[in-house]
């Protein structure tokens, strides 16, 4: 019953079936939640220390959410200091409830050697039974509930997320609670989920999804000798070593009460986030108090242009990009960088100027994108899954695969694009128009109420004001000037990581470092406009450091950790 939704998000959950309410359309267009004192989507204090819950009521004609802060001490159980602290998005007209429960643990806590306990821990969660009810009866009575029960993790946190019809609430939140306090941790499980991410790494990741082999390709670049280096799924080796009593210390040291953010949304019934607290509270350890994230040296400075090829018989050429940006959402810069994004490489849209010169003037693959954060597509849609934060990010351009014979010439295209963008910036019309297109496509992020949820919370991670109401009040005062100087202090197109799964990679290779100008070949017809700009990019010079040049054959990568 439980289905991976694609792996590169690590995450693993019974299949969801949101609905996309009309009346959120509605209210945006109307311009809910453009004041924080009477119409904010979610209003809280930054970094509270003490619960927050919020309630969708009537208000002048219109639905908006009315949040209080709950008493530190409210029902719980031992120091109110340590107890997890939660988000509430109570909507009583709601036939769902929705639980997210975010642990301060991801795959940069994996010990030396066992890449890959924070996601099998996970698993045995998210894909596992609880003390009373093995993983084969928990997945049987969860089914004529048509209730969800499932894990994401990525390098820094964990989310369990749960979603249930309001009838079946308590009975499904039993067993959701003891998931998480009394997982059964038996060797059936640890087996199944241990074999589960194994295969994720071989036969998926390296063998069938060359797409998301580039991409993690590139975070091993990027991030050599890093805790951000193994993918968050572990490595092959790190997996093999890992035993069950492993998985049972990782759960008893990292899963305390102090590194847990509790999240309710929808119908829950009044003071459900206070017991949901409560029992979070009386059944994992107290923890030290502090609940310190590991630290995080800085990436290596990358020199030149630094190629990574893996050799694999594809049938199309695979490209990455990308450097580490010193800037997460906590930064004011974050927000004229996304507007420069938007316009470069908003993903899977028409709206960026790679998409438009790469694909829709060209035709040279199917997409080409940009980003700023580590993104990954939550299932159908265009939108970032939510709750994958991260203290460090960098910025990347994903071009989809590419025929061989013009993977060279794409490759070229692209970092010139990336070239011109820092030189040139984006124009004031280009900037209104992406201005007034970004804020109204940030709307779309949170239309139910489990996507709101995940991004109050991650506002909680960042420690600022609910993000889809920053990037409202942000962008409204921004200008192209303050665009383009943002662009400037942190986008380059000199030290870049390249990452390329492509067949003959060393021909590859070497066509790349002889200098010589890229062909391009159309199957149809193309104007003199596009032809006179090919010759640029057919010869324009990629500065590569030739001893920062490797192949390797897919089946070596990530079995281990440099």
């Amino acid at each position: 019953m439980m289905r991976l939704r694609g792996w590169q998000l690590a995450r693993t959950r019974l299949r969801l079936r949101p609905t996309r309410p009309a009346w959120w359309l509605r209210l945006a267009s109307r311009g809910v939640a453009q004041s924080p004192a009477t119409r904010g989507l979610a209003i809280f204090p930054r970094r509270p220390q003490t619960g927050v819950t919020c309630r969708v009521v009537a208000c002048r004609g219109c639905l908006v959410l009315a949040c209080a802060v709950l008493a530190a001490g409210c029902g719980g159980a031992g120091d109110a200091s340590r107890q997890p602290r939660g988000i509430g998005l109570q909507t009583p007209s709601s036939p769902l409830v929705t639980l997210r429960v975010m642990v301060d643990t991801g795959s940069v806590d994996d010990p030396a050697g066992k890449n890959g306990l924070n996601a099998l821990t996970a698993l045995m969660i998210g894909r596992g039974g609880t003390t009373a009810l093995t993983y084969e009866e928990l997945t049987t009575t969860l089914y004529p509930w048509a209730a969800s029960i499932g894990v994401q993790y990525d390098k820094e946190v964990t989310t369990i997320i749960g979603e249930v019809h309001r009838d079946h609430l308590e009975p499904f939140y039993e067993i959701f609670r003891d998931l998480i306090v009394a997982p059964r941790l038996d060797v059936a499980d640890f087996e199944r989920n241990r074999d589960f991410l194994t295969n994720a790494i071989v036969a998926t990741l390296r063998g069938n999804d060359d797409e998301a082999l580039g991409k993690q390709t590139l975070n091993a670049l990027l991030y050599d000798a890093h805790p951000y280096e193994a993918t968050e799924m572990g490595t092959e080796r790190g997996l093999a070593s890992i035993t069950l009593d492993d998985v049972r210390a990782f759960h008893r040291q990292l899963y305390t009460q102090d590194r847990v953010l509790v999240g309710v949304a929808g119908g829950y019934p009044d003071r459900f986030l206070e017991r949901v607290e409560r029992d979070l509270a009386g059944g994992l350890p107290a923890g030290d108090g502090a609940a310190a994230r590991r630290a995080l040296p800085p990436p290596r400075a990358l020199d030149g242009i630094e190629l990574l090829l893996v050799e694999k018989d594809a049938i199309a050429t695979a490209i990455s990009i990308g450097f580490p940006i010193d800037i997460t959402r906590a930064d004011d810069d974050f927000y004229p960088l996304m507007v420069a994004n938007s316009y470069f490489g908003e993903h899977r849209t028409f709206n960026g100027r790679l998409m438009n010169q790469m694909r829709g003037m060209r035709g040279l693959n199917y997409g080409d994108y940009s980003y700023i954060e580590s993104f990954i597509q939550d299932g159908g849609s265009t939108f970032p899954v939510p709750n994958i934060p991260r203290r460090q990010q960098f910025f990347s351009i994903w071009i989809r695969p590419v025929p061989h014979h013009n993977a060279a010439f794409a490759l070229r295209q692209a970092v010139r694009e990336l070239a011109l963008l820092v030189e040139h910036g984006l124009s004031q019309e280009d900037f209104e128009a992406t201005r007034e297109y970004l804020v109204n496509y940030s709307k779309l992020y949170v239309q139910t109420a489990s996507r709101r949820l995940g991004y109050a919370m991650d506002s909680r991670f960042f420690d600022t004001g609910f993000f889809i109401d920053e990037i409202r009040t942000r962008l409204e005062s921004l200008t192209v000037t303050e665009v383009n100087a943002a662009i400037r202090r942190h986008l380059q197109a000199d030290n870049l990581g390249v990452a390329i799964v492509t067949r003959d990679a060393e021909a590859f290779r070497d066509a790349l470092l002889s200098g010589e100008p890229s062909t391009v070949t159309y199957n149809t017809e193309v104007g003199e406009a596009i032809l006179a700009e090919d010759e640029a990019i057919r010869s324009y010079p990629l500065a590569i450091n030739r001893d920062r040049v490797r192949v390797v054959p897919a089946g070596e990568m990530f079995v281990e950790v440099s």
